[in-house]
């Protein structure tokens, strides 16, 4: 009996065979470079969008502290956040974006690398660092945190606006809740920590929007949510 061969795709049909593939147009971290460099990769095609994972592990990592930030959770309950912050909010996200640089995506890679290991450096902060420094000083040093990353986050804004309307919507709020937060801890009023944590609270929400448009269209075979795209295909 015998055992059929399944045969290679022949060299001169392979071109063919990879415009069967296209871009992952539900990943809204994706531009059009990143959409681009997917559709020239049929390996690349087959490997399952990473940004809801990110954006879900950004999203309530962020709602749990705004949620100590906004006054909502009393601030001794903050350590049920810390193991968040390790497992999904760091090592979830971070795992994200090196995904992300397999399919070629420098927007999301960078990002969700980033944004990950703010989450693994604030664990490790408040879990290690905060006690050896002096409690003057504590202040000083969560502040000038927030506003490198407040900087940061701005950066990443001015690219944000060539991948989604609603991604960019959550840069710009997230760059803002990073400044108020890091005015606040410098002692310039405590209505701007609950400022940050209420408008934190809204950057979760979007981050959790994009998680569920991206994952619907992807079970749903189309898009459920709008995302309009901010760049010509």
């Amino acid at each position: 009996m015998s055992v059929p061969v399944t045969e290679p795709v022949p060299a001169r049909d392979y071109d063919t065979h990879v415009k069967d593939y296209f871009p992952d147009v539900s990943d809204p971290t994706a531009g059009r470079v990143a959409n681009a460099r997917e559709m020239a990769s049929a390996h690349t095609a087959m490997i399952a969008d990473p940004a809801p994972l990110g954006l879900s592990a950004f999203a309530l990592t962020t709602f749990l502290l705004s949620l100590v930030n906004a006054g909502i959770m009393p601030k001794d309950a903050e350590p049920v956040m810390l193991g968040v912050a390790l497992a999904f909010g760091g090592l979830a996200q971070l795992l994200a974006g090196m995904w992300e640089f397999r399919k070629g995506n420098v927007f999301g890679a960078t990002v969700f690398s980033s944004y990950g290991a703010f989450w693994l450096s604030f664990w490790a902060y408040v879990t290690f660092y905060a006690p050896g420094i002096p409690a003057e000083h504590h202040g000083v040093a969560v502040g000038w945190y927030l506003i490198g990353w407040s900087i940061f986050t701005t950066l990443m804004l001015v690219a944000a606006l060539r991948t989604t309307a609603v991604l960019a919507t959550l840069f710009a709020v997230v760059a803002v809740v990073f400044l108020l937060l890091g005015l606040g801890a410098f002692g310039m009023g405590a209505a701007l920590t609950t400022m940050g944590g209420i408008l934190g609270l809204v950057a979760a929400a979007l981050a959790w929007y994009l998680c569920l448009a991206a994952v619907g269209a992807s079970t749903f075979g189309r898009p459920i949510l709008p995302n309009p795209p901010l760049f010509r295909s």
